[in-house]
């Protein structure tokens, strides 16, 4: 590698070291994480698969004494933390608030210097992709279905079913994005900013007494594991139980275990393909092709469906849902909690707000780092916006549309499809489609393929960062990606061999009980964003700039294509570069805690 005089790299004997052959591909940002040992690397690769198989085996053993275990666990959950659940859901609007509207927000991820890898569109797809896009498929009509007049804090009025839209747009808008959203920053800053890993334990380890950090680390990073398999292993289930579903309402396939397995090897082989031609062929352009689609059956809901009530319903709703939100954030099911609760169905919030943040505090661990991975080279106010404001306004117009559509029709038919959906959630949206007149089979077709492409991207998403978690801080290959993929379809296999929905359904349960104390990680995690965030200096601000130098720099030969030091660094005349190693070298400090926090 040519390099200039001042640049000259020298071994412990003054001798020039030898030069490179040619020139070398720099890997941004430099390392400066910590290197896993190997007995915490091999608790990391091992005991997740294992913890993983003994849950499947305890609930295929005994199924209805494993749903009454997590269903007890989840009514304690919401008798005695409801209120926890809002307080970080506050936390989250709070923490993004100040981050894209003070100083801070001027931080770019990646240094001064980095600019952003995607488009726009294609970063917002990917964005919706990976966080909720199949989730809309059916709770747009299930949940204002479901609700319709009978909901908290929003007031009835002469428009059917407007408090259960209200209520949809706050589940699936602004707030459920602030909670990936804060997630994604602390992975985002970590990693572009300070090259940590893209791993939880790096994100958040650093506020612990250093005693606790290592076996802490590793803590952490168990949970983010289990919690990203089970999690898209039990949706991969619904996912093939609603493809069916919509595929049996225009070809007259009937579901069965045989065509759920099919389903199941076509998805992951889609998967698999997608996440072994890496991001920018193949995530990324499944995700502009599900915007397209997505953009094809609002369209054509709007412009074939009650134009002239839609319009008015998206009106009146949108501003109702603006008047409440706040009572709407604070609003903690207060009612219940003077007693314990018998069941977690007792309480309204049990079956919607606190299941649906926990849903989403689940998701966290691949959707935040999916999106911190994609999102180098923003600032983080347009991060924060990016991830907030435009997704919530996708969502809103989305169930909008379609929410309001199905009211229509429903009110049309004398109730036809809220009977469905109280029948099967997952058939609301098809139900609402086939009214729809002259484009109905059309847009029945798309919502179908929808819900096979949107989850192949949330897969997609999840392996990437699954892989980073496993792997860290080596880079993982693209087989390795695709071993996930077939992993993850073999569980919901599985899953759905042995028990149906029944099995899946108490998995996802128990993943979702699972997001109780991840939660407490989260904001162990975001305190330690604050703290790095305000304590920023000089030195800080120019280990960004080092770290994310695109110009080849002494350290790059004596580096692995992991990015990890091979040797003992040499004497580099070079002292910025030099002091930029010692730190993570020097033989007075704890070898765990390479580099800079």
């Amino acid at each position: 590698m040519a390099r200039t005089k001042d640049q000259q790299v020298t071994d412990r004997t003054g001798e020039a070291a030898p030069e490179a052959d040619q020139q070398l591909k720099v890997s941004l940002p430099r390392f400066r994480g910590r290197v896993i040992p190997p007995v915490d690397r091999t608790i990391i690769t091992v005991l997740p698969p294992l913890l993983i198989i003994a849950v499947i085996v305890a609930v295929s053993v005994n199924p209805d004494g494993s749903a009454r275990v997590i269903n007890d666990l989840r009514t304690w959950v919401t008798s005695g933390f409801t209120w926890w659940f809002v307080l970080y859901s506050l936390t989250a609007i709070a923490v993004c608030a100040w981050l894209a509207f003070s100083k801070i927000g001027r931080v770019r991820l990646g240094g001064p210097k980095a600019r952003p890898e995607h488009s726009k569109f294609a970063w917002y797809s990917m964005l919706f992709a990976c966080g909720q896009g199949v989730g809309l498929i059916f709770w747009s009509v299930a949940e204002p279905m479901l609700l319709g007049d009978e909901a908290p804090v929003v007031p009835g009025s002469d428009s059917p079913g407007e408090p259960g839209m209200v209520w949809a747009y706050f589940h699936w808008g602004l707030t459920a994005w602030a909670m990936y959203c804060v997630v994604a920053i602390c992975l985002a800053y970590s990693h572009h900013n300070l090259g940590k890993t893209l791993t939880f334990r790096e994100a958040t380890v650093d506020i612990l007494p250093a005693p606790l950090q290592r076996s802490a680390g590793v803590i952490v990073e168990l949970l983010a594991i289990i919690a990203t398999v089970l999690g898209l292993a039990t949706s991969f289930g619904f996912a093939v139980m609603q493809f069916t579903s919509g595929l049996s309402t225009f070809t007259g396939v009937e579901p069965s275990i045989t065509v759920w397995v099919i389903v199941i090897v076509a998805l992951a082989a889609f998967a698999a393909f997608s996440a072994f031609v890496g991001v920018n062929k193949g995530m990324k352009r499944i995700s502009e092709a599900n915007s397209v689609l997505s953009i094809v059956l609002v369209v054509g809901v709007f412009l074939f469906g009650p134009i002239v009530f839609v319009l008015s319903n998206l009106t009146q709703t949108f501003g109702t849902f603006i008047y409440n939100f706040i009572p709407m954030s604070f609003w903690s099911d207060s009612g219940t909690s003077g007693a314990p609760l018998e069941s977690w169905s007792d309480s309204w919030s049990g079956p919607w707000t606190v299941f649906i943040w926990c849903w989403v505090i689940a998701f966290s661990p691949f959707v935040g780092g999916f999106i911190a991975r994609i999102s180098r080279g923003r600032t983080i106010r347009e991060f924060v916006l990016g991830v907030t404001i435009i997704p919530s306004l996708i969502v809103m117009i989305w169930i909008g549309i379609i929410g309001s559509a199905a009211v229509y029709y429903n009110q049309q038919s004398g109730g036809e499809i809220a009977e469905k959906v109280a029948a099967d959630t997952s058939s609301g949206l098809f139900a609402a489609l086939e009214i729809v007149p002259i484009v109905g089979g059309i847009l029945l077709v798309v919502a179908t393929i929808l819900v096979a492409t949107y989850y192949v991207t949330s897969l997609d998403s999840g392996t990437y960062a699954l892989a980073e978690f496993v792997s860290a801080p080596r880079k993982a290959g693209p087989w390795f990606r695709v071993v996930l993929v077939v992993s993850i379809a073999a569980v919901a296999t599985v899953l759905l061999s042995i028990g149906g929905t029944s099995v899946v359904d108490t998995v996802q349960t128990g993943t979702i009980i699972g997001a109780f104390p991840f939660s407490f990680i989260i904001f162990l995690m975001i305190a330690n964003l604050i703290r790095r965030l305000v304590t920023r200096t000089k030195d800080s601000r120019r280990l960004e700039k080092e770290i994310n130098d695109p110009n080849p720099r002494p350290e790059d030969d004596y580096v692995d294509e992991h990015g990890l030091p091979t040797e003992e660094m040499p004497i580099l005349t070079d002292t910025s570069v030099a002091d930029s190693r010692r730190p993570s070298t020097a033989p007075d400090e704890d070898p765990m805690k390479g580099g800079h926090a």
